[in-house]
């Protein structure tokens, strides 16, 4: 795959995973709202998708060594990766009851982190062992601070 599409997959793959993940799991605790939770999937899916493509964008711009066609390759992948992944969660919530759909896009979640680290790690300098538990804790610890932080805000304001 060629590299500016690798960078924008890579980057909005992992932003759609992590981003949705914290959304899903923050809404849930705050409000306890299957339609609020699909409301700000549909939200990130849209929103965050064209905020990282931009985002990604910049960054490209700014590095001064990429052709106009690399820089927009990096941005439409970033941008398609994002928002078809982040809608892919929507899935679970459109069939399950809440608490099942959560933890069905929890899985959901963590497969796509492990089987993009594993390729990271097999194409990189780390061990893919090393690259998937890295990138499972910093999931975890989104998912555990979205959660508590909906809790908290449950608590204050609900």
């Amino acid at each position: 795959m060629k590299l500016s599409f690798r960078k924008g997959f890579s980057f909005g793959l992992t932003s759609a995973v992590i981003t949705t993940l914290g959304l899903i799991v923050g809404l849930e605790s705050s409000t306890n709202s299957r339609l609020i939770v699909i409301s700000g999937i549909l939200t990130i899916a849209v929103a965050d998708a064209f905020s990282d493509a931009l985002g990604i964008h910049v960054s490209e711009e700014s590095s001064n060594n990429r052709t106009k066609r690399e820089i927009w390759e990096a941005t439409i992948s970033t941008f398609l990766t994002k928002f078809v992944f982040a809608l892919t969660f929507l899935v679970p919530f459109l069939f399950l009851q809440l608490s099942p759909a959560i933890v069905v896009a929890l899985v959901w979640g963590f497969i796509i982190l492990i089987v993009m680290s594993y390729r990271i790690g097999q194409e990189g300098k780390a061990s893919p062992k090393e690259v998937i538990t890295e990138h499972l804790l910093i999931a975890t610890a989104v998912i555990i601070i979205t959660s508590a932080l909906g809790k908290l805000i449950n608590h204050l304001f609900i």
